[in-house]
């Protein structure tokens, strides 16, 4: 008979150590938990700090692309006198992908959605100038390649894409900030 009150007093003392260790865990599991989130949201912290210039500088040349493939410039940057069409295409088709694959490495900094504006921009302006070339005489001068693509993107019916594109760029930019 003496086993069973020993029982019982071993089972208060289990009882009790059992809601002493959970009281205790739960307190420094909140604690650590706390002391987690401070370190992670510190880390986090520093991380934006380091990538910050980095996605501002992708976003700076991301508009910079835009502008270098957009007709108006682009005809005027590289339009020699005396050039033919065909040949103004090539260095035109030629400029437009040196130029991407010159930023394509930007895409690591902006968001999806910039960068499916980006590609979508330049398989535009590539299809644009092909079909300005189609339209074209054999042996037409530069010069009326030029103002085929100029007239054809007049006559979109929307806004002009590359405003449109810079819009949405810009727009993605301030939720930077």
């Amino acid at each position: 008979m003496e086993l069973i009150p020993y029982l019982i007093d071993l089972l208060k003392y289990i009882i009790a150590g059992l809601t002493i260790f959970f009281v205790a865990w739960f307190f420094i599991k909140e604690y650590l938990d706390r002391v987690y989130n401070l370190k992670a949201q510190e880390l986090k912290k520093g991380a934006q700090a380091h990538t910050f210039p980095l996605r501002l500088q992708a976003y700076e040349r991301i508009v910079l692309f835009l502008e270098r493939i957009n007709p108006a410039a682009l005809l005027v940057r590289l339009h020699v006198p005396g050039m033919g069409a065909q040949e103004m295409q090539n260095i035109i088709l030629a400029d437009i992908r040196a130029e991407y694959q010159h930023n394509l490495s930007q895409q690591l900094y902006v968001s999806n959605q910039a960068w499916e504006v980006i590609k979508k921009i330049k398989e535009d302006t590539i299809r644009l100038v092909n079909d300005a070339a189609h339209s074209l005489p054999e042996n037409a001068p530069a010069i009326e390649l030029s103002k085929a693509i100029l007239t054809h993107l007049a006559t979109l019916e929307n806004e002009n894409p590359y405003d449109v594109a810079l819009v949405i760029i810009k727009r993605d930019i301030q939720q930077l900030f």
